[in-house]
């Protein structure tokens, strides 16, 4: 095996590698990249079986072969060797030697037929969806994916797709740890696109691999679902990722059938206070208390091991007293993916749910649950 290639182009091939590479694994063989070299294109192919990523780039090729090595050592390599020409060869002994300019890297790799067989199912439907159509959905959900493993259900993201009256599609992505839920819906989609009869939840880690390849591949993507497989496609690379095997709890339950007491907030504003509280609250309980009265939002935090914290912003609300807590770092994640100017609250009464929206936005709607005060 021996060939020539871009070093910023090999170094942006492994790069991709590095999320989806087990580090602490039974089986060494998934801490390597697998490099496949033929006609005239190099392969990189990454996997933990539950995640693969294969992505192509083209490259002046000497030799045709493959050989896996280490993902981490050789992005630390190539991304210390100076821009230029890179070249590759495979010598006796599953042995690689990577050379550009003067400098020179001989790294040991293990054999192509010990890495687990992954194929690109090129028969798979795939559907044309805008990147930033995913990016949004995943950007705006993903913190309230849980992170406790002993509820594997609630590990992922559920992602629906529903028809309108008008023949578009809607995606939405549902992901809840037990205190908080996020739903994001897509704008309309025009065309023929993906069918579920049921939701699909999608692992965390996954959608972590699936966002870092969206923010390389501005314009169309394609996706596609088969059985317990989700598949994107971009430009260069295509990324397959197991499904949860599990049942999402209906979330739609957990939405607040009454309305609340409603608020508008400058964005900004709260932010920043929102930000100054958790300077201290981030050392301990993060629990904040919030006193809506006349025009006026008051935040206080308390603890006794800690110290104490107040700040005060000025909204629209006209409404009589109203106290709440919430976790700050919950608050501040729900606030801080919205892109409007201004935030629309409807605060729960009784110790009931919050909702969290971007003003004149029902595309994304955030539920808090209070803590008791």
């Amino acid at each position: 095996m021996e060939f020539h290639i871009q070093r910023n182009t090999l170094l942006t091939g492994i790069r991709k590698t590095l999320g989806i590479v087990e580090r602490k694994t039974t089986m060494p063989i998934l801490n390597n990249v697998l490099l496949r070299v033929r006609e005239n294109r190099i392969t990189i192919i990454a996997t933990d079986i539950e995640i693969t990523l294969i992505a192509n780039y083209e490259a002046e090729v000497v030799q045709e072969g493959e050989i896996t090595v280490s993902a981490k050592k050789l992005h630390e390599m190539i991304r210390e060797i100076p821009e230029g020409i890179v070249h590759v060869q495979r010598n006796a002994g599953n042995q690689l030697t990577i050379s550009c300019q003067k400098a020179v890297y001989r790294i040991s790799g293990m054999p192509a037929e010990e890495f687990p067989s992954v194929t690109e199912d090129e028969e798979l439907q795939l559907y044309k969806i805008d990147s930033k159509i995913l990016t949004e959905l995943i950007g705006k959900s993903f913190f309230a994916i849980s992170t406790d493993d002993s509820r594997p259900n609630l590990t992922g993201a559920l992602l629906e797709v529903d028809s309108t009256h008008d023949d578009k599609s809607i995606i939405r992505v549902a992901a809840t740890d037990g205190h908080r839920l996020a739903i994001v819906e897509s704008a309309g989609i025009a065309g023929d696109f993906l069918k579920l009869a049921k939701g699909i939840i999608i692992p965390r880690k996954g959608l972590q691999e699936i966002k870092k390849l969206l923010e390389e591949n501005m314009g169309d993507v394609h996706l596609g679902v088969e059985k317990n497989m989700c598949v994107i496609k971009s430009r260069e690379a295509v990324l397959k990722c197991s499904l949860i095997d599990a049942e999402f709890p209906d979330y739609r339950r957990v939405i607040p059938q009454e309305k609340g007491v409603t608020v508008l907030i400058e964005k900004d504003r709260l932010l920043h206070a929102l930000k100054r509280i958790n300077v201290i609250a981030s050392e301990g309980y993060g629990g904040v208390v919030v006193n809506l009265k006349n025009n006026l939002m008051v935040f206080t935090f308390n603890d006794p091991d800690l110290g104490d914290a107040t700040d005060e912003i000025e909204v629209e609300y006209s409404g009589e007293e109203v106290k709440v807590g919430y976790s700050i770092s919950y608050f501040l994640n729900a606030v801080e993916v919205i892109d409007e100017p201004n935030v629309s609250m409807e605060i729960g009464i009784g110790n009931k749910p919050s909702l969290v929206r971007g003003a004149g936005n029902d595309r994304y709607t955030c539920i808090l649950m209070p803590l008791k005060l």
